[in-house]
């Protein structure tokens, strides 16, 4: 492979982060935009002697501050986004600014730039409730949340400017990203740094609804490859699933996690799936890409790094409920 210059927006976050670790690896000189609203410095720390790269903290929706740095480069792989749904939900012009704003601002530092491949992680929320599983990348939009909205309609932005400019784009929905370094701060989510926090404190795992519910958890390391197999590849102008091809119960998650503290119910969120299941035929097919890390892996190494979430906060079912009022006000 080629070594090549590249921008990663978003290279301190969790996902971001990864990528980084794996470009230096292939010798690849790497720029970070990063604005540390959910990236970490910490995230980059043991990368931080290598020569090839670079770490810009910088607002990517500044138009002109981003643009000199895509200067000379080959490929932008664009994941700096606001996460997470209730804050979506109570500022929705922020999550606006940053995800629609941001994406538009770096398209247009990357057209200017001549960049030869742009590769954008778009999310499978955008399919809010579906009709099908697995789901295919058809199936009809129903973002249910502006996180859901601002990542499609960037999505759609993404594809326009391949469209009308010529620029060489691919998007990838991402479902159910885990692994290690995932965040430990910000508002009630994701239930492996949830439940492993729980777990360090030897309190109970907080379970929504009755556990039953499904999700394609993908771990992060396969998530980067899809990434890496989406930027070498000669296709534009599609958008494809990125998941496990699987689909888990919160229940079969809590028997490999083990908690001898047990568990305690609250309520189940309006405008979630009971199951979220990728069809990932076409981006097997047409990127020859395939995740390799099942759930049984992907935990034992989460357990066996599990010290990194000592410092994320302990839920408990009172401070669920504060955090999440406004999720069943708006939506339920």
């Amino acid at each position: 492979m080629l070594s090549r210059r590249v921008i990663v927006t978003g290279g301190a976050g969790f996902i971001g982060s990864h990528l980084v670790e794996r470009l230096l690896k292939e010798g690849h000189e790497v720029i970070v935009l990063d604005n540390y609203s959910t990236g970490r410095p910490e995230n980059l720390a043991n990368f931080r002697g290598n020569p090839r790269l670079q770490v810009k903290q910088v607002d990517i929706a500044e138009h002109n501050a981003i643009q000199p740095f895509f200067k000379g480069v080959d490929r932008v792989f664009h994941l700096a986004a606001l996460a997470d749904i209730v804050p979506s939900i109570q500022q929705p012009y922020a999550y606006h600014r940053a995800n629609v704003g941001g994406t538009v601002a770096v398209l247009e530092a990357a057209r200017s730039a001549g960049v030869k491949r742009f590769i954008y992680v778009a999310s499978s929320t955008c399919y809010g409730i579906p009709d099908e599983y697995p789901t295919p990348e058809t199936a009809p939009p129903r973002p249910m949340y502006p996180y859901a909205l601002t990542k499609y309609v960037a999505e759609q932005y993404v594809m326009h400017w391949h469209r009308l400019y010529k620029l060489p784009c691919l998007s990838l929905r991402f479902f159910n990203v885990y692994g290690p370094r995932s965040r430990t701060s910000g508002t009630y989510g994701a239930v492996f740094g949830v439940f492993l926090a729980q777990k360090l404190a030897g309190k109970p795992f907080t379970v929504v609804g009755d556990g039953k519910q499904t999700r394609d958890f993908t771990f992060v390391t396969d998530a980067v490859s899809s990434l890496i197999t989406a930027a070498e590849s000669s296709l534009s102008g599609r958008v494809f699933n990125a998941g496990s091809g699987n689909t888990y119960s919160v229940n079969r998650l809590i028997e490999l996690l083990g908690n001898e503290a047990g568990v305690v119910y609250v309520p189940k969120r309006p405008g979630e799936p009971d199951c979220t299941l990728a069809d990932i035929s076409s981006i097997k097919t047409e990127l020859g890409w395939s995740p390799r890390v099942n759930l049984e892996v992907g935990v034992q190494i989460l357990l066996d790094n599990i010290d990194y979430w000592r410092a994320a906060k302990v839920w408990d079912e009172k401070s669920i409920a504060d955090a999440t009022r406004d999720w069943f006000k708006y939506l339920g």
